[in-house]
């Protein structure tokens, strides 16, 4: 129980921050486009309460480090928050802002993932004392959701970010067909996520993602 307590404890605050600002970065970007929909709905914010779903920032998360540590194995950690509220047609340039709207998600994770990357660096990097390991093991806890839900949200799937990027690239009549998949969108992604195939597309990117992290911060 101890070891469950301090596994939800270092995870927290990265599960958190993650899953919320980057519904947060989606805001800002809007706005800058010309929709001021999340403004107007009090969603452009970095307070992570006002991004906070119950269900998919706190209880999937919670349930699946439960779930592995008392099974001692590891799992694909993820979840989200409150979608932000974007009216598309009201950006100054639909069709090509919708990408930089969709993008600014996963480039919110990017972001994050090397603050986290730059904090390892620094809690390795001190004498050792009670905060090095915590922060060190927290530290990593947010490499590895941000990489997680920024290669997550780029697979080209409606509605996830990397589906709307896909509409957004795409010419105005394969972009409409595309969309088309938006209902059916999740349904697909927990077939994957059960059946193991998100595992394995995922892993492999999340890993040289990792990798890459370590190697420009000197690890």
């Amino acid at each position: 129980m101890q070891e469950l307590i301090v596994t939800l404890t270092i995870w927290a605050l990265p599960v958190l921050f993650a899953i919320t600002l980057h519904e947060a970065a989606h805001g800002y970007a809007a706005r800058h486009f010309g929709d001021r929909t999340a403004e107007l709905a009090g969603r452009i914010s970095l307070n992570p309460i006002r991004h906070i779903d119950p269900v998919g920032t706190i209880l999937v998360p919670g349930l699946i480090l439960i779930t592995s540590s008392l099974v001692g194995a590891g799992a694909m950690l993820f979840g989200w928050a409150k979608p932000v509220p974007v009216n598309f047609g009201r950006l100054r340039n639909p069709k090509a802002d919708m990408l930089w709207v969709a993008a600014a998600g996963p480039f919110a994770n990017l972001v994050m993932a090397i603050g986290w990357a730059l904090l390892f660096r620094v809690a390795v990097g001190m004498p050792d004392n009670a905060y090095a390991l915590p922060m060190a093991k927290m530290a990593d806890a947010g490499m590895q959701i941000n990489a997680v839900l920024m290669f997550l949200n780029l697979v080209p799937l409606p509605p996830l970010d990397g589906g709307r990027i896909a509409v957004s690239l795409l010419p105005p009549g394969p972009a409409y067909k595309f969309a088309q998949i938006e209902p059916y969108g999740f349904p697909i992604l927990l077939f994957l996520l059960l059946t193991g195939i998100l595992g394995d597309i995922l892993g492999p990117l999340v890993a040289i993602f990792r990798f890459a992290l370590a190697t420009v911060i000197g690890l």
